[in-house]
């Protein structure tokens, strides 16, 4: 493993899914409030060098329905709009960007790429909730962009602590630069 350094005027943080709906998940790992604090560590320490904070949420009452075996279990309920709004402990500020998306991935269907690339970015600090989907979707998608990715191991969690763990040891590490929140904020230079 290589030393890190982050230039944070070219670096975001992209930060998926600490939205209302999930603070009530069982998340493992990490519980959820363990991963919304490291996320707003990142973010204030990302913010105070000049880098992008990016908050992605995904509206649940508009989630694009394509067929598949599993379908969400939120699927077909009536929501309340509060859900989808990104949860008050995430640390959100004037001056992030706040992304909504429709399924899994962060750059399908959103204006996410041309953001970033119209502030010059190339390099981003994903994190989130849940490792296996939204970050998974999101990391898959911006590489086959041409983004470089770092990818906070303890900034993020899953519904299963095997399928998270098996997401940072054996794929993640194919598409991106693995670290601890700790190795982020002292590369932050």
């Amino acid at each position: 493993m290589s030393n890190l350094s982050l230039h944070p005027p070219t670096t975001a943080l992209v930060a998926i899914d600490l939205q209302n709906a999930l603070l009530g998940f069982n998340t493992a790992p990490y519980p959820v409030a363990h991963v919304v604090n490291k996320n707003r560590q990142l973010a204030e320490a990302l913010r105070a060098r000049g880098g992008l904070v990016v908050w992605i949420r995904v509206d649940l009452k508009h989630f694009l329905q394509i067929p598949v075996d599993q379908p969400s279990p939120l699927a077909g309920k009536q929501l309340p709009d509060e859900l989808s709004e990104l949860a008050p402990s995430a640390g959100f500020q004037d001056g992030d960007l706040l992304v909504t998306k429709r399924h899994w991935g962060a750059f399908a269907g959103t204006p996410l790429e041309q953001e970033l690339r119209g502030r010059g970015i190339d390099t981003v600090l994903l994190s989130g909730i849940s490792t296996n989907g939204g970050v998974e979707s999101t990391l898959r998608q911006g590489t086959g962009l041409g983004f470089g990715f770092v990818v906070v191991e303890d900034a993020c969690s899953g519904q299963d602590a095997d399928e998270h763990h098996f997401a940072f040891e054996r794929i993640f590490p194919r598409l991106a630069r693995v670290r601890t929140s700790e190795e982020v904020l002292k590369a932050l230079v």
